[in-house]
């Protein structure tokens, strides 16, 4: 196996400490989302209670930027929404070789969401346009959940990219160990 794969397998510790980072993330987004909304429920039902008028709109935020994470988890753990329907039919090396263009593809939309989400939380729209409900906050940090998806596939693709090709050494070597 190429002394690469060797050294990139060092930097493993930076995607593991990534994962948790983001779980941990979800987990308070989540915690967050219900929090608000038990909240805003509360207040149109109980008299003393007063609903708070910003709470739609920061819970569907909440709820934009836990989603765009869990998607970015579930690249790492290979437990996304993916078409298998023809694996059975295919030879392995026809499946290693579509996985690995398909994280390939993934990959190349998290980089195009991320320079995306970069020119657009960058532009007027979000700089200046404004939540209806609280006119004090600005829409960047909705927009913000755009770049940081786009973030996360590209690093979580990474290392799946990483272990597809590798996958391909490992095969030949287990070929030479027979034939010896």
């Amino acid at each position: 196996m190429p002394a690469i794969f060797t050294k990139i397998e060092k930097i493993k510790p930076l995607y593991d400490v990534t994962y948790k980072v983001m779980l941990f993330a979800c987990k308070i987004l989540l915690i967050c989302d219900i929090a608000i909304t038990a909240w805003a429920v509360a207040g149109r039902y109980v008299p003393f209670i007063n609903d708070p008028y910003w709470s739609e709109e920061v819970v569907l935020t909440l709820m934009v930027y836990m989603a765009v994470l869990s998607a970015t988890l579930a690249i790492r753990k290979r437990s996304h929404i993916r078409m298998t329907a023809f694996d059975p039919y295919l030879s392995p090396m026809a499946l290693k070789v579509s996985d690995l263009l398909a994280d390939v593809a993934v990959f190349v939309l998290g980089i195009i969401l991320l320079a995306y989400g970069i020119k657009l939380c960058t532009s007027p729209l979000a700089t200046l346009g404004r939540y209806a409900s609280m006119p004090g906050l600005s829409k960047f940090w909705q927009y913000l959940s755009i770049p940081v998806a786009g973030l996360g596939m590209a690093i979580f693709e990474l290392e799946q990219i990483f272990q597809r090709i590798k996958a391909f050494y490992e095969k030949d070597e287990t070929k030479e160990k027979e034939a010896n």
